[in-house]
């Protein structure tokens, strides 16, 4: 399966062996991926996370100031990038707590780098399908690649917050994505009291997709359950 179009996405690998991070930078530069950052603690994780905008974080659950389960949960306050857990212990009651929190997946030390490189494509071709780049709705066209919306001959930007909305309808492609969900994917963690504030992105998002607002058939609501998007083949 060709990886190339995922090799541009850059990765954040936190971990505090020295020698662990050189060798997982090197292999995966010679696996083709352009972009790598890396850090040994919690705190420059977390500065890389919010710095870098990574869009995969490898994290090791023991760090010298804190740990991985934390990291994640201060990483999800802003990012929804996936994560991975690395980490020597293999136990089931950790396995389970990073996947309860939200990990995408869980790779216990010592480990293949093949291995590890297998978990990432994976997981990013779950998050970054390649032909979501581009939604070819009724009426216009939404390049996510440059966050920009045309219709009608006029390019219309988007804002980050619509971005990520109509990224998450489109990973979806076709099927009902709940207010919930929606409202966690731009707010985070807790997205309670929010549905004011999407309502008011759906009519905004809808000025610029649809031809006529007041009758949408691209961004459709699905009443008590949440959204979908209908897009052209």
């Amino acid at each position: 399966m060709d990886h190339t179009y995922l090799h541009s996405k850059k990765i954040l690998l936190v971990d505090d062996e020295p020698e662990l991070l050189k060798m997982l930078q090197t292999f995966l530069t010679e696996e083709g991926f352009e972009n790598i950052v890396s850090a040994v603690t919690m705190k420059g994780g977390l500065d890389a996370a919010k710095s870098e905008s990574p869009d995969l974080a490898i994290l090791d659950v023991m760090l010298p100031d804190g740990d991985g389960f934390s990291l994640m949960q201060q990483i999800r306050t802003f990012s929804e990038m996936p994560i991975i857990f690395l980490t020597a212990k293999d136990e089931a009651t950790d396995k389970l707590a990073g996947l309860g929190l939200g990990a995408d997946d869980y790779v216990a030390k010592p480990f293949l780098p093949q291995e590890l490189l297998l978990r990432i494509y994976a997981v990013m071709r779950r998050c970054y399908k390649e032909e979501n780049t581009l939604i070819i709705l009724d009426g216009c066209t939404v390049d996510l690649s440059r966050a920009e919306v045309n219709k009608n001959g006029e390019v219309i930007s988007l804002t980050a917050k619509e971005h990520i909305f109509l990224e998450t309808l489109a990973r979806n492609e076709g099927k009902i994505v709940t207010v919930d969900a929606l409202c966690e994917a731009l707010w985070g963690d807790n997205p309670f009291g929010y549905e004011n504030s999407l309502n008011a992105h759906v009519r905004r998002i809808r000025e610029k997709i649809e031809t006529d607002p007041s009758k949408p058939v691209s961004l459709i609501t699905i009443k008590g359950l949440g959204y979908k998007l209908n897009t052209r083949k």
